[in-house]
């Protein structure tokens, strides 16, 4: 067997996509995906004009041997924009093995280890009872675990609460990346935010009981000892876990945060190689490896960095929002279903136009996905609805303090 065909679709029903289809001499094709929120035509323009031309000719089923050739061969590795191109080829050549084979594509990857997927929600709300309201929804939609976001007093827009307004009008879904010319300012209080989530955190529990498993995104905002003051002050509310309390590319940074608190802690999603994370899971500092699928080398390189974190007892928590499509998503459920130190999987259910454009077999029921039986992912792209949303410009907004100073966001 041999690619004869590797074509590169940008296409923006609800937000942008980058979805490489490959296509062999047998005519099986398989899809990839190569999104990179606010950043999508980088990684299209590598894979369209320095990545495809590869391709053409080699054989499919040479997974592994391709993506070394395809990150050692450049010089210039890691990186998210080339990490994701190298995903979208990973994932689409395991779509197509699977497919070849007639199997779903975890029963490639060792079979089901689980019956179902656990999946967590995102709810938020600018007040107590506009958050308990999507607590509330979410449970009546299925989900048995969820995220809590909430606004702040004295902040304009944070993160994650999609009530809000923004520069492009109000947020679709949970999605912060907006249709605008430029990116969007928003403002940040550290010290804010510390005061008002503990609280947060209590009423909640008290409306909802102490069962319900309960997450929070600080998103990258606090440096390493004002995560440790949080982390404390939320262990009497049992978080399932803290997610990116503190920017991680300082991986030492953890050691303060895990001496202080006993809150559990995720980390990686804006990491993409197993390299960003030695020291944090070789001295077990985290708790559950966030990346996704999409950005980090795909099934091949995912399955080797969650078998490291396993020797730890660190469990999956793969990234999964909207700006992920429903071919990442896909992949990131086949190896959730097969790998045995699963955690949880993040689900944002896209939109409407979103699922015209790409057709799916996986299923959400009782708060528990399913990648379903369809031979490779599952998923099949409709190119001719593809065509009918350009690519539209969009960025992801910036933070600044009340002095002007521009702070992670």
């Amino acid at each position: 067997m041999k690619i004869v065909a590797a074509d590169v679709v940008v296409t923006s029903p609800d937000r942008n996509f980058v979805t490489l289809k490959i296509t062999t001499d047998e005519g099986i094709t398989g899809l990839g995906d190569g999104t990179l929120n606010g950043r999508e035509l980088s990684v299209a323009s590598y894979l369209a004009d320095h990545v495809v031309p590869l391709l053409i000719g080699r054989d499919p089923h040479r997974i592994e041997d391709t993506w070394q050739f395809l990150y050692r061969s450049a010089y210039w590795r890691r990186g998210p924009v080339t990490m994701a191109a190298i995903a979208a080829v990973d994932v689409a050549l395991w779509d197509i093995k699977a497919k070849a084979a007639g199997m779903p594509l975890y029963q490639l990857l060792g079979g089901a280890s689980r019956n179902g997927i656990m999946a967590y929600g995102h709810a938020s709300g600018r007040d107590s009872q506009e958050l308990f309201d999507s607590i509330r929804r979410h449970l009546e939609m299925g989900y048995r675990s969820i995220r809590v976001q909430t606004s702040v007093p004295g902040i304009n827009a944070v993160y994650g609460v999609a009530a809000q307004p923004s520069a492009g009008g109000k947020r679709y879904d949970y999605e912060p990346a907006q249709r605008t010319a430029l990116p969007a300012e928003e403002d940040w209080d550290t010290r804010a935010y510390l005061r008002h989530l503990p609280g947060v955190f209590e009423a909640v529990r008290g409306e909802f009981g102490p069962e319900l498993p309960l997450l929070h995104d600080g998103h990258h905002r606090m440096t390493p000892i004002q995560a440790a003051k949080l982390g404390k002050a939320l262990e009497p509310y049992d978080l399932f876990w803290l997610e990116d309390c503190t920017p991680a590319e300082n991986q030492e940074a953890l050691r303060l945060v895990r001496q202080h608190t006993t809150t559990p802690l995720a980390i990686g999603e804006v990491f993409n190689t197993v390299w960003d994370y030695q020291t944090l899971i070789r001295e077990q500092l985290i708790d559950y490896v966030r990346s996704a699928v999409t950005h980090t080398g795909g099934i091949t390189a995912m399955r080797k960095l969650l078998d490291y974190a396993a020797q730890y007892q660190i469990k999956s928590g793969i990234h999964g929002p909207t700006d992920i499509s429903p071919v990442g998503m896909a992949a990131a459920l086949h190896l959730d279903l097969a790998i045995h130190n699963f955690g949880i999987q993040e689900y944002m259910q896209h939109g409407p136009a979103t699922n015209e454009v790409f057709r799916q077999s996986f299923s959400f029921t009782d708060g528990y996905l399913h990648p379903g039986e369809l031979p490779g992912l599952g998923v099949e792209l409709d190119e001719e609805a593809a065509a009918r949303f350009p690519y539209q410009p969009a960025y992801l907004p910036f933070n600044r303090l009340k002095d002007g100073t521009v702070h992670d966001w």
